[in-house]
């Protein structure tokens, strides 16, 4: 069996008087893969960065075998002293490498090595800072959130490359499916100290919640022996009173044990008391778009695309960086006017639009003035709650209320921003990225708030397992402006999608055509009967084939169905699919016989 490359052992670590780690240990051997995780604030971040060797522990050592290579991705690189791009990912090469190796991941990371380090976007700035790391394939990676930014094509791609390289890895990440796709064993940070589970990180919710549950039956347990002390202090035979002595002292020191495992387990189960300000119900209708388009500099991002949005339904928003997405939720919610074609919102709409960007928090405010507005009561819709209070809700310390917000951790940044928002009453939830940062049980708080909001959602998303568990359609961004909806949940939408593509002979897709033939005017200054006809049918069509639709969405709902009966679920995909198109073609005759009419009467 070949050595450790990297050992740490009984790292522990303090900062500001307050214990972060308190005895953590980590082996990696070549080629191993482990995830390591734990809730924001656990010090994940500040162990690899132990690992790395950029803060050297308190007690503990750190040992790295002579000749290992590592290689480190922060959060947030530092590219000062760096003019381009490619200047900055030469920098983490070793004589011995290949000079152009660097150019060479840039390029596979749609990168030319002249970009300007001082320009560069959020995910342009993961995309450089990832090229630095696996240009030199090292012993070791240690990758701190690597699909943070990324859109879902780059995170594929990252995911194919870190498997076939021989580096041993050690990754931080709140996408479940990334750390299922590559872990081998998960390092789990509890309360300052490490636990080991030698599997895939799709066994470790079962894994850690089976740890809390024999915990807390060794403090009810000690409760127990507790009482049972008490009671012979209080009714037993009167012994000699030395023993009387030393058995009270013991008391003592078990009534000291489980105050002690009571605050750990209390901080191990503290959750986030999460839950959205609803507002009155909206109408049925959210939004109708009909042939929308828009473009920018002659480049098509939204080209002749339809949508019917229901209240209550939940849309995904999935493409490239740069794809669109944001001038598309713009456009469906009315922010931004298309280029041709008309967005038409329903009734009684409280749009809420959460915007993961840290670029909305001001960093020299402090945590409580941004929950607060300088007050000490927050104002919610259903009463009024005082700041420290809320504060606990979101898992921040009484303490933390006068810290500036520029001190935050990624994590914290972005739980605040959640705090902040939730305040309001909505019935309308747009997410753009709500997952950046946070940790994976405030995912999965943020995944019960959405389960129980009774309004609709729209997701901007590239985290592939909160996506199956949030939507009941994706919207797609097929390229060059088209967009095309999916029913079901992301990996619903993949194997549709890898079916459409291979029935289209490896991609060349027939446009949808939501357009009828366009009714003739028979008779100068009359509608033809024809015409009439269909004036008075269609809206009984339609109704007739949003019915069809709701009990075919109503189908695709069991999870299960596709793994059950795939035959069935083809079959009701593509009868959707069909309702759905039928109903556009439908409403777009409606519309045109309905201008026609106007036209008429007008003369």
């Amino acid at each position: 069996m070949a050595p450790p490359l990297l050992t740490l052992q009984n790292i522990h670590l303090t900062f500001g008087g307050t214990p972060l780690l308190t005895g953590a240990d980590m082996i990696i051997g070549p080629g191993e893969r482990l995830c390591l995780v734990g809730r924001n604030g656990s010090g994940k971040s500040t162990f690899l960065k132990v690992a790395a060797g950029f803060i050297e522990p308190d007690e503990g050592e750190r040992f790295v075998q002579p000749g290992t290579t590592v290689a480190y991705l922060p959060q947030e690189p530092d590219f000062s002293g760096h003019a381009t791009s490619l200047d900055y990912v030469q920098g983490g090469l070793a004589p011995t490498d290949d000079p152009h190796s660097a150019l060479l991941m840039l390029i596979q990371l749609g990168l030319t090595g002249e970009e300007d380090v001082t320009t560069l976007s959020g995910g342009e700035k993961r995309r450089v800072a990832l090229a630095r790391v696996l240009a030199p394939e090292p012993d070791i990676l240690l990758l701190d959130e690597p699909t943070n930014h990324l859109d879902l094509p780059t995170i594929l791609w990252l995911e194919e490359t870190l498997k076939g390289m021989r580096s041993a890895m050690v990754l931080i990440s709140h996408d479940r499916r990334f750390l299922e796709n590559l872990s081998e064993a998960t390092l789990w940070i509890d309360r300052g100290r490490t636990r080991l589970m030698t599997r895939n990180f799709r066994h470790f919710e079962e894994w850690r919640d089976s740890i809390l549950e024999e915990e807390a039956a060794t403090a009810r347990k000690l409760g127990r022996k507790i009482a049972m002390e008490e009671d012979w202090l209080r009714y037993g035979v009167t012994a000699r009173r030395k023993r009387n002595v030393k058995r009270l002292a013991d008391l003592h020191d078990l009534k000291a044990r489980r105050a002690e495992k009571k605050g750990e387990l209390g901080r191990a189960k503290a959750r986030v008391q999460m839950q959205a300000a609803q507002a009155e119900i909206s109408g049925k209708l959210v939004a109708e778009a009909r042939s929308i388009s828009k473009s920018y500099d002659g480049r098509p991002v939204v080209r002749d695309f339809s949508i019917n949005i229901q209240r209550g339904e939940r849309i995904g928003i999935v493409g490239a960086n740069g794809a669109g997405k944001t001038t598309l939720i713009k456009l469906l919610t009315g922010r931004m006017e298309p280029d041709k074609g008309y967005v038409r919102l329903g009734l009684n709409l409280e749009m809420l639009y959460l915007d993961q960007s840290r670029d909305s928090l001001e960093p020299h405010i402090t945590l409580k003035y941004a929950l607060a507005d300088g007050s000490d009561m927050v104002h919610l819709p259903d009463g009024q709650k005082h700041v420290i209070s809320y504060m606990k809700d979101f898992l921040f310390l009484p303490e933390q209320a006068g810290t500036p917000i520029g001190e935050l951790s990624g994590g914290e940044r972005g739980r605040l921003l959640l705090a902040r928002s939730l305040r309001l009453p909505s019935n309308v939830m747009v997410l753009d990225e709500p997952t950046n940062d946070l940790d994976l049980e405030t995912l999965d708080l943020l995944q019960e708030m959405l389960a129980d909001y009774s309004g609709t959602i729209l997701l901007v998303s590239h985290d592939r397992d909160f996506l199956d568990r949030i939507v009941d359609s994706v919207v797609y961004a097929e390229g060059d402006g088209e967009w095309v909806r999916y029913a079901g949940g992301y990996s619903d939408m993949d194997v549709q999608r890898r079916n459409r593509l291979a029935q289209d002979n490896g991609g060349a897709r027939k446009s949808r055509s939501n357009a009828a033939a366009k009714p003739a005017n028979d008779s100068k200054g009359k509608l033809s009967f024809k015409h009439k006809h269909a004036l008075e049918t269609l809206p009984r069509t339609m109704e007739a084939l949003e019915r069809d639709i709701a009990a075919h969405k109503k189908t695709l709902e069991d999870a299960g169905l596709y793994a059950r009966d795939p035959e069935k679920f083809q079959k009701t995909v593509a009868a959707l699919e069909k309702a759905e198109a039928d109903l556009a073609a439908a409403e777009e005759e409606w519309l045109e016989l309905e201008m026609l009419r106007e036209e008429v009467e007008g003369h």
